[in-house]
């Protein structure tokens, strides 16, 4: 990888010849611009405005524009002498806890370098404090025209510069939350827990760009001369008329595309509508209109086939009676016996 900035890290008196490296790369596709008549590339010329001519890249300074429209050129000398030390410098000014630092502050990564043999040791022992410390180091540097602010924390065996914005270049976040009263129930949250276990966690290895993977696609169908793949049919959103329904639902879906057994469904009562009472600890059910009908024919005709039955029952009384009397007699004869005693059962130890 190649360098992009040469300098020194300053550790109080220590000084580490350091490279600075690009730790990201871009893979986004970029686009020309073309003439849609005839496909010719589009290119922006630098011209002067005085002379109405084209002029070179070596031809081309710098310079501010002042508020009343006056131009003042500033030139590499006059950048080269500006009164700050972090010139070819990354002074390092504190170290602090590593969530002291808003993620919202952080910019571009650079992979800091050591510059030779020599740089070897003090490197090192800055990379091991700052891991022994579990803490990052803040730090000034100046690049591209500017002093900025950097974190230095380890990753692997390397030491990683984060660009910083400084705090005021940081907006805060006024007028961006909702400025209606809104009450969320403990139910709700419930659901929403359950959403964020059942996504669970993802290994950011897998995760890849799958919008610049069909560009690709479109892009190598239209080299070939082939019809580029259509864009399959989002699926249709259904209005949500109840923020628990939906939740419900997320999770059920989650569930299924994970392959996790989804269980019995749990009835939540929907927005505006009362849950059933429950009496003695026990749940009360409402019948469903089917099988109740179902249930009173079946009782009518039970109800039929015992009115037929009982007539024969009259006939058969008497006999009943006779036997029950000598049944009784026999009972009597069996009661003037001594009962046997009965010998308690051991109980069993498990």
């Amino acid at each position: 990888m190649r360098s992009i900035w040469n300098g020194a890290i300053s550790f109080g008196l220590v000084t580490i010849p350091i490279k600075l490296v690009n730790a990201t790369e871009n893979h986004a596709i970029s686009f020309r611009q073309i003439h849609t008549e005839d496909s010719g590339r589009i290119r922006y010329r630098k011209v002067c405005e005085l002379e109405d001519r084209e002029v070179g890249q070596d031809e081309i300074g710098k310079a501010y524009e002042d508020a009343d429209g006056s131009i003042i050129p500033i030139t590499d000398e006059d950048l080269s002498h500006l009164p700050i030390p972090t010139a070819r410098t990354i002074e390092i000014v504190a170290f602090v806890p590593a969530d002291r630092i808003d993620p919202l502050q952080m910019g571009a990564a650079y992979y800091l370098a050591a510059g030779g043999t020599p740089a070897a040791k003090p490197y090192t022992l800055l990379r091991e404090a700052l891991k022994r410390s579990d803490k990052v180091a803040i730090a000034k540097y100046a690049l591209r025209g500017r002093e900025r602010l950097g974190m230095l924390r380890v990753v692997g065996d390397a030491i990683v510069m984060h660009g910083l914005l400084w705090p005021d270049e940081v907006r805060t976040p006024e007028g961006i939350a909702p400025d209606t009263d809104v009450t969320i129930r403990d139910k709700e949250l419930d659901l929403a827990d359950a959403l964020m276990d059942t996504l669970g966690e993802v290994d950011l290895k897998d995760l890849h760009d799958e919008y610049r993977e069909a560009l690709e696609e479109v892009i190598a169908a239209k080299a070939a001369g082939e019809v580029p793949p259509e864009t399959p049919a989002p699926a249709a959103d259904g209005k949500v008329l109840d923020l628990m329904a939906a939740l419900e639902n997320s999770v059920r879906a989650a569930r299924e595309s994970r392959g996790t057994p989804t269980g019995e469904a749990e009835v939540r009562p929907l927005r505006g509508r009362a849950a059933p009472k429950e009496t003695g600890g026990k749940k009360t059910t409402k019948a469903t209109p089917g099988k109740t009908a179902t249930a009173r024919k079946s009782t009518s005709r039970a109800d039929e086939g015992t009115k037929k039955t009982a007539a024969p029952a009259k006939s058969t009384a008497k006999k009943t009676t006779a036997t029950s009397k000598k049944t009784t007699a026999t009972a009597k004869d069996t009661a003037k016996k001594p009962a046997p005693k009965k010998t308690p059962s051991r109980k069993r130890s498990a």
